[in-house]
């Protein structure tokens, strides 16, 4: 699917930068260049692009481009573009969070931040999650109210039942709450209800919640192939190719994540569940369905033979 864009921009070879860095990427298609307000503005009406590059500290004051170009669009529009801000400095970003611009980004602009901020993109254009379906989170601290149900006690056990595993665990008492004694509607004999009965129930996934201003993006655990560590920011790479940048160390998810997760790297933390071949010659790791090579160094050597260990371990094959 290609994706249109257009470059707002005073400084002709600021726009011929842009263009070439965004030639690299197949799925972008471009529809043209403004270098003032007016034309900016009147552009973006006539072709409608999907993504605007807008320059907000022109080498020419005098062509008016600012953030006010977003509202601007605000008036004629009733979907506004991702607007992606370009500028010298930092000076205006936090104006421009207050614009819910898409992004910041500093010339001279580079290639890996490009490609986030693309993947960022594709991400936002995923349709969202069904509405009907709710997320909560349940601790001994601070417990959270579940839906309005019938008051009877069999409904009570029903919702106790949706509720992982893990969730239970958390909630329930140790010894008192390890089993229930609860009588039906109908006067029956009592039945015991015991925790191994509501662990049958297929544990919920992992979900992992990537928030930055508000903008909450829900990722399953299992989705995810590697993470990449990217000075204090991690980028996540999901087995579709989408790339999420966290702010968050590398190190941090070391001590969040456990298996299938492994850390073989200072740069690096790999799923198992994605791991095609293993060079220990080359010290690289293969990820499935892919040309990606992940390298692993001699300090985490145990942790690349614990990966071994854990693929060759029950129904395999060596020939």
């Amino acid at each position: 699917m290609k994706h249109s864009y257009i470059i707002i921009d005073d400084d002709p070879n600021s726009v011929l930068k842009t263009k070439a860095i965004a030639d690299g990427f197949r799925e972008l298609q471009y529809l043209g260049a403004a270098g003032d307000y007016d034309t900016a503005v009147d552009l973006i009406l006539e072709v409608n692009p999907a993504i605007v590059f807008l320059e907000i500290n022109p080498v020419d004051p005098s062509t008016n481009l600012s953030l006010q170009l977003i509202n601007e669009l605000h008036r004629y529009l009733k979907t506004v573009p991702k607007i992606i801000i370009t500028a010298n400095n930092t000076e205006l970003a936090l104006e421009a969070i207050k614009y819910e611009v898409f992004d910041y980004f500093i010339k001279p602009i580079n290639v890996s931040g490009f490609r986030k901020a693309l993947r960022k993109f594709e991400k936002s254009t995923i349709l969202s999650l069904d509405p009907v379906k709710s997320s909560f989170v349940i601790s001994p601290e601070h417990p959270v109210a579940l839906p309005k149900i019938e008051s009877s006690e069999e409904s009570q056990i029903a919702v106790a039942q949706e509720v992982s595993s893990q969730e239970v665990t958390e909630v329930l008492h140790p010894q008192a709450d390890m089993q229930e004694i609860v009588k039906d509607t109908a006067g029956a004999p009592a039945k015991e209800v015991s925790l191994e009965e509501i662990k049958v129930k297929e544990e919920k996934p992992l979900i992992i919640c990537v928030k930055s201003y508000g903008d909450y993006r829900f990722i399953e655990a299992k989705d995810i192939c590697y993470l990449q560590a990217d000075n204090n920011s991690t980028d996540i790479h999901l087995y579709n190719g989408e790339m999420i940048t966290a702010f968050k160390t590398l190190k941090h998810f070391e001590g969040v994540l456990t298996s299938p997760f492994v850390r073989i790297h200072n740069s690096y933390i790999v799923n198992i569940d994605y791991v095609s071949r293993i060079h220990t010659g080359n010290a690289v790791c293969y990820i499935k369905n892919t040309t990606i090579k992940l390298p692993f160094s001699k300090s985490y050597k145990e942790n690349v033979d614990s990966i071994i260990n854990s693929i060759t371990t029950g129904n395999y094959l060596e020939i």
